[in-house]
């Protein structure tokens, strides 16, 4: 189950030693279920802080938000999270991460149901033969692919994935992108992804979200133009390139570096 997403007029600033450091301002934004947005914008803008606000993590200075018809006011067991760093426990085997939320999140599977769903989303990500490994002993791209497994056992509405796959290589990473489309044809949340790969937005993303510099604004969205099954190589079709171009464009407006 998917849940929407919406932001109304969303301000939020950090408290500093010199006062209020501005990060957003008057953000409003609308994601139906089941959709895929990705937000980009100049580093700092506050595309991380939008990611904690969503998931409950810290509440807006102004503004509301709101998940699946409910205001969010504290963390929701609803959302999944993934990040960069993927943070699994070392003294766990991997089909251990992936449990942990079912461990802490209340539900009312049986044990053997629980290994089956984790099992589930592990064959998946094709890392059924690594379930008793330690996570040192799997490369990067496999500790990713583990975290995103971990993020969606216990079906959230919503997936936040903060620059999940920005720490590594390039063929690792659009692996990834592949492994991340597959795991959404067979699951149901709504996503929304931080990045700074417009390659990474291009091929994940229904739609894009250019974020002013801060304090953050909506400077501009993109409503994706390509067919929802893709593979890499439809980054290379015109309507791809286009996009690509007009984000970049966006991105320089952003960063001063370009007239509007």
């Amino acid at each position: 189950m998917s849940a929407e997403i919406e932001l109304r007029a969303v301000t939020h600033a950090y408290r500093t030693e010199t006062g209020p450091l501005p990060v957003l301002r008057h953000l409003d934004v609308k994601m139906p279920p089941g959709s895929f947005t990705a937000f980009v914008g100049p580093s700092g803008c506050g595309k991380s802080t939008l990611t904690k606000l969503i998931a409950g993590l810290m509440r807006p200075d102004e503004g509301q938000v709101w998940l699946g018809g409910q205001m969010v006011r504290a963390p929701r067991a609803t959302v999944g999270m993934a990040f960069q760093n993927p943070v699994l426990l070392e003294w766990r085997s991997i089909l251990s991460n992936v449990l942990l939320p079912l461990e802490i999140v209340p539900n009312t599977l049986s044990r053997a149901a629980r290994l089956d769903r984790a099992r589930e989303l592990l064959a998946l990500v094709g890392l059924s033969e690594f379930e008793e490994k330690r996570p040192s002993e799997l490369s990067g791209g496999m500790r990713q692919r583990a975290s995103l497994c971990r993020a969606l056992v216990h079906r959230p509405e919503v997936l936040i994935l903060d620059e999940p796959f920005g720490a590594l290589d390039a063929f690792t990473r659009e692996d990834l992108w592949q492994t991340m489309a597959r795991l959404r044809a067979e699951e149901r949340f709504t996503a929304v992804l931080i990045t700074h790969d417009l390659r990474e937005s291009v091929f994940l993303a229904d739609e894009i979200v250019v974020m002013s510099a801060r304090p953050a604004t909506i400077q501009y969205r993109m409503a994706s133009r390509l067919p929802a099954a893709r593979d890499l190589d439809i980054l290379y079709t015109p309507e791809a390139v286009e996009m690509l171009a007009t984000l970049r464009r966006q991105i320089q407006i952003a960063q001063g570096r370009d007239a509007a």
